[in-house]
């Protein structure tokens, strides 16, 4: 039997690139509204803070730039955590990084997640 997850109080920007910074080999898939990345096994996933506050989330093979998602950390208002209802089999966590007018507000960029925020245990550094 399976346990329906709902989705969790939003977090502040803050929180959760503290959260994503420690859990860079649980990213599954990190996009925008015109591009995504998709995790591999040869690649690695690095963040990095411009000096304009900008968060930056890379993806790279080897010393190799891939492609690379850069959040104003301004247009964001809150992260938006939710169970992925397109496979909840797997009992994977969207992240959505809502923005925007407070009347029409829309997701900035998304991070999919093997898990969501809740304590793993047996985290190790190699990939879920």
């Amino acid at each position: 039997m399976t346990t329906r997850q709902e989705p969790t109080a939003p977090l502040t920007f803050d929180r959760f690139w503290r959260w994503l910074n420690e859990h860079s080999n649980c990213i599954i898939r990190a996009g925008g509204s015109e591009s995504a990345l998709f995790d591999h096994d040869d690649f690695h996933w690095d963040f990095l803070e411009e000096d304009d506050g900008r968060a930056v989330v890379q993806l790279i093979k080897g010393k190799a730039l891939v492609g690379e998602i850069v959040i104003d950390r301004n247009e964001v208002l809150f992260v938006q955590a939710a169970p992925d209802v397109e496979d909840p089999q797997r009992a994977q966590w969207l992240f959505e990084c809502i923005g925007g007018p407070k009347d029409d507000a829309y997701a900035v960029c998304h991070i999919l997640m093997s898990h969501g925020m809740e304590a793993q245990t047996g985290h190790q550094m190699l990939k879920h």
